[in-house]
């Protein structure tokens, strides 16, 4: 997604120290993974069996977490970008932010209405159309009909996909279906947004129309921007979190996180010695070189 030219707001210092809006608390999610269908089955009744005839309980699956022991707080107006490698919790904490997922240890508060822009095509139903899809997806984000009745028309226009409006979902592209869903995120006055990289689908117009709105919002709102751009995070974020292998190796002011994410990426590509500008750039041949090489 091009943030060329966005201009991050400056940081409210005066803002109360309890005027937070998301607080996670050693924030854990264990996954129970499998080696084979039938061990989920003694594991739903071997153990109670077990704990009937006073033997040891025996577990029948592995512990993946997911998550460990993750605390941050954000306050209200803050622009806060998360990062990290494929697998390394992103979208587990988005999801227990969003209240998709349930936390296996710690809690996680949220003050506000959340709105997420996540996998894309959440929230729809391909076999209904966008109009049935709009009032599904805001009733979900908490407005009753009557207020999508009164916002219907402007979430129409601002999604902009003609008549595709009454076909079903599964008839769009990405690029539409986006546009759908940040329609509507866009509308339902919520507290907190949620954005990972599904703008990346977008045309160069409506990402300019979303860039905007984002603009707007931030003044007075919570953005979670999730990117592995790490000049899109610091175009947009004051803060940063950088997530690996489940847990935060660094919550500080996005520059110097990018930064030290940045490093630590090209020294798993070229080797631990390997300094942020010591990675020699291509070397560009003038045309005169192409010339003389081609002979």
């Amino acid at each position: 997604m091009g943030t060329r030219g966005f201009k991050k707001p400056e940081r409210d210092l005066q803002m109360s120290s309890n005027d937070f809006v998301i607080r996670a608390n050693n924030l854990s999610k264990c996954y129970q993974i499998y080696d084979a269908p039938h061990d989920r089955l003694k594991q739903f009744t071997l153990p109670r069996m077990q704990k009937l005839v006073g033997i040891k309980q025996e577990q029948y699956f592995k512990e993946f977490w997911a998550l460990k022991d993750v605390s941050f707080e954000i306050k209200r107006g803050e622009t806060v970008g998360i990062i990290g490698r494929n697998g390394s919790g992103k979208s587990t904490l988005l999801q227990l932010i969003c209240g998709t997922l349930t936390p296996s240890n710690g809690t996680v508060e949220i003050n506000g209405r959340v709105a997420a822009l996540l996998e894309l095509g959440s929230g729809f139903n391909p076999e209904y159309s966008g109009r049935d899809n709009i009032y599904m997806y805001a009733s979900v984000l908490g407005l009753s009909t009557e207020e999508v009745d009164k916002r219907y028309e402007k979430i129409v226009a601002f999604a902009d996909i003609g008549d595709f409006i009454e076909q079903a979902i599964k008839t769009y592209s990405s690029g539409m279906t986006m546009r759908l869903a940040f329609a509507v995120i866009a509308h339902v006055d919520a507290d907190i947004l949620v954005i990972d990289e599904a703008l990346a689908v977008g045309d160069a117009i409506f990402t300019q129309k979303c860039m905007r709105f984002l603009r707007r919002f931030m003044e007075f709102g919570t953005v979670l921007f999730v990117s592995h751009d790490v000049n899109a995070i610091n175009n947009m974020c004051q803060q940063s979190i950088w997530l690996s292998d489940g847990e935060i190796r660094m919550f500080a002011d996005a520059e110097k996180v990018s930064k030290e994410y940045t490093q630590y990426c090209n020294q798993e590509v070229y080797g631990e010695s390997v300094k942020l500008n010591s990675i020699k750039k291509p070397k560009v041949l003038d045309d005169k070189s192409k010339q003389t090489r081609r002979r």
